[in-house]
């Protein structure tokens, strides 16, 4: 899928703290234009096991401003497969094409099938996804987010012989998916710390399903209101950065994860010249949708 793995390296910031810490970002954002960072990691293996077992399309779901949802598209036509997202909210059914996302994604062939918000809060549900299986069966079913055994096999790949030289290791956490990848390939001394995007009580479950360590921790302090919520603050916070070290976070995951880790290193949480890595997954996409809502609050954008 025309991904560059070698493009995820490791860069110092340039970030001055009393404690000494060393402060490193991966760059996962750089392998691919659309499906960079976790995505393709949870796709990989996912889209293997699907041509394996001979299915000629993939079903997901996902939110009308989900990263998922393009890389699915994206990956489904390189690899020659149909694809169709199930979507939160049934009221985007005459207007998706107004949505960046969704459009993208429609251009890429995918078709949707839109769910009300009832009916969505059933993805996981055995009875639901059994009558899906049924009703998409030549289908193969990835769960929102990508997040499945196959997912994490993909995302425990991030992680290389190099980086075991971090001491702390900080991911952005929507289905858990990254971090149990992450916290399955790490060392025992080293401490994976998830920044939650989302209500934690309902991951430690999932987490727990995929990973045997407990070299984990799982933290909700910086989610700014909840998913896809921001402020002010978080807008100028991504805004400083983008202009201090030339590097674009998301609205969604990464900026929440990196000011998560500013605020923690001025708290001195970090024990001190610790060696701190912050995966950047990427999720560039969501920007675009997001500074059209900001503009139409007459709210600060983010600087591209």
């Amino acid at each position: 899928m025309d991904v560059i793995l070698n493009n995820s390296k490791n860069e110092k910031l340039p970030f001055i703290n009393d404690d000494g810490i060393q402060l490193y970002l991966k760059r996962e954002d750089k392998i691919h234009d659309i499906i960079s960072g976790n995505k393709y990691r949870k796709l990989k293996y996912n889209l293997i096991n699907a041509k394996d077992l001979g299915f000629k399309g993939i079903l997901t779901f996902g939110g009308a401003y989900s990263n998922h949802i393009p890389a699915v598209a994206y990956a489904a036509k390189k690899h020659n497969l149909q694809s169709i997202g199930l979507i939160r909210g049934e009221e985007l059914h005459n207007k998706y094409l107004n949505n960046p996302t969704l459009k993208y994604s429609s251009d890429l062939g995918m078709k949707f099938e839109f769910l009300s918000r009832d009916v969505y809060k059933s993805r996981n549900d055995e009875n639901y996804l059994s009558e899906l299986k049924k009703k998409y069966k030549d289908f193969y079913l990835i769960p929102e987010g990508g997040t499945n055994k196959f997912g994490v096999l993909g995302c425990q790949e991030i992680l290389t012989k190099d980086d075991e030289v971090f001491d702390y290791i900080c991911c952005s956490v929507g289905t858990g998916g990254t971090l149990s990848g992450l916290v399955n390939s790490s060392l025992d001394r080293q401490k994976i710390i998830g920044f939650s995007s989302i209500n934690k009580k309902y991951l430690l479950n999932d987490i727990s399903k995929f990973v045997t360590n407990k070299n984990w921790l799982l933290i909700d302090n910086f989610q700014f209101g909840g998913y896809g919520k921001v402020n002010k603050e978080l807008i100028e916070f991504m805004n400083d950065f983008k202009l201090k070290y030339d590097i674009l976070l998301d609205p969604v995951y990464t900026s929440k994860l990196v000011y998560g880790v500013f605020k923690m290193i001025k708290d001195s949480y970090f024990k001190p010249k610790s060696k701190v890595l912050i995966i950047h997954t990427g999720g560039h996409q969501g920007i675009l949708p997001m500074n059209n809502f900001l503009k139409s609050k007459n709210l600060t954008t983010i600087n591209i």
